[in-house]
């Protein structure tokens, strides 16, 4: 069984911390995100993986490599001129995806939801495709998902109430795990933009095709880091269960008197005498002056992320010195 991640995106909600690398190639505790998944699918057996990339695809390259450091084969699908979509990226690459069921995986995401559970209901269900979904018991800004009471896929819904009525049962959202059957290339246009929740799925529902949906179990663990308060949270969770309370990569020089608390820190950083980060996530090459106070922001050097460059979803910044600020 072959899988593929999904790794092309600007990561636009990440700025600047994707100002120089994709999404999945941000350090997750030192380590590139997209680690965390290649892992994940090498624990099912999946070594033969397919990686799209857009957005800075050198980044991913020069930290996976050919994937042999993970013990899996990895071809790179690099999109160019322009993104393709979700369903699009599996177009570029349907021949290599050959004739037999295959994962789909979105790169931000670090989970240890069962696999092997899910690919036993999609062929129970004898789908053309399965969409791995779990409980939203915090109601949070994912786009609930309406199932069937045969367990087919209904439709795509917006986002939850941030309440719910008592008794109610918690709201189902998709995690970024698909498998699919090489039928669903039916339903994928040739060369063009596609996106798989938009416009593949609802076609082939229309179509009486099965799309099924396996629910994880409630307690399965699931991280998204698609937002920078997403990302400190998840990070500084992590690292709670090591006794940890900040965490820096190699590099880094922390002098005498400075303050580092629930921070994490990137590759390179300098921080000097007296100065206090609380809650901040700074990025490679950054010197944060002695007596400097910086709390819950993201710090980039200045020259690496110009403001005039800042993405339409990105949150506004400062300039202080040579350092652009972020607050979150």
């Amino acid at each position: 069984m072959k899988a593929m991640i999904l790794a092309a995106g600007f990561g636009t909600r990440l700025w600047p911390l994707t100002v120089s690398r994709t999404k999945p190639a941000i350090p997750f505790l030192n380590r590139p995100l997209i680690a965390y998944t290649i892992e994940y699918l090498r624990q099912y057996g999946i070594t033969d993986v397919i990686i799209n990339l857009h957005h800075e695809p050198a980044s991913v390259r020069e930290q996976i490599g050919d994937g042999s450091q993970y013990g899996v084969r990895i071809h790179y699908s690099v999109e160019e001129p322009e993104i393709l979509g979700t369903s699009g990226a599996l177009d570029a690459v349907r021949d290599l995806l050959g004739t037999d069921t295959f994962i789909v995986v979105n790169g931000k995401i670090i989970t240890d939801i069962d696999l092997a559970s899910a690919l036993a209901t999609h062929r129970q269900r004898n789908a053309l495709a399965t969409l791995v979904l779990k409980p939203n018991a915090k109601r949070e800004r994912f786009s609930e998902v309406l199932v069937t009471a045969d367990g087919r896929i209904e439709k795509f819904g917006g986002f939850p109430a941030p309440t719910a009525d008592a008794g109610q049962a918690a709201p189902l959202m998709f995690t970024g795990i698909h498998l699919m059957e090489p039928g669903i290339f039916a339903y994928i246009p040739r060369g063009v933009f596609s996106d798989s929740v938009r416009d593949v799925y609802p076609q082939a529902m229309a179509d009486g095709k099965v799309i099924a949906a396996h629910v994880a179990l409630a307690d399965s663990a699931w991280y998204e880091l698609s937002t920078i308060a997403r990302y400190l949270e998840i990070s500084l969770a992590f690292l709670a269960r090591q006794g940890q309370a900040a965490i820096w990569d190699e590099g880094c020089e922390i002098a005498a008197g400075a303050e580092l608390t629930r921070s994490v820190l990137w590759r390179r950083v300098r921080v000097e005498s007296g100065a206090r980060l609380t809650e901040c996530i700074v990025g490679d090459d950054v010197v944060i002056p002695a007596g400097a106070e910086f709390q819950r922001s993201v710090i980039v050097p200045a020259a690496a992320a110009p403001l005039s460059e800042r993405p339409e979803k990105a949150l506004p910044g400062t300039v202080v010195g040579d350092l652009l600020v972020v607050p979150f």
